[in-house]
């Protein structure tokens, strides 16, 4: 378990202490709990963001299928 020393705004601070003790209650630890949820949340989403540039970026790229070595369907098949 790590440690880490942040600063924050007054006001973000106390509106998250009451959203934390309405979600998880006052027992030692629950902020830890919550700021170890939003944190694992927040990497989930840049993860995410990352993945669906990626994919953008090669439907960007397009897709090359090779030429087609036949005029009609008729050539494809011998009858």
């Amino acid at each position: 378990m790590g440690t880490i020393t942040i600063n924050v705004k007054n006001d973000v601070e106390k509106e998250f202490r009451k959203v934390v003790s309405a979600v998880h209650g006052t027992r030692k630890g629950s902020l830890g709990e919550a700021i170890t949820e939003a944190m694992q949340k927040w990497m989930y989403e840049k993860k995410q963001e990352k993945i669906a540039e990626e994919a953008l970026a090669l439907l960007e790229q397009g897709f090359k299928f090779g030429k087609r070595l036949y005029k009609d369907r008729s050539e494809l098949y011998e009858r």
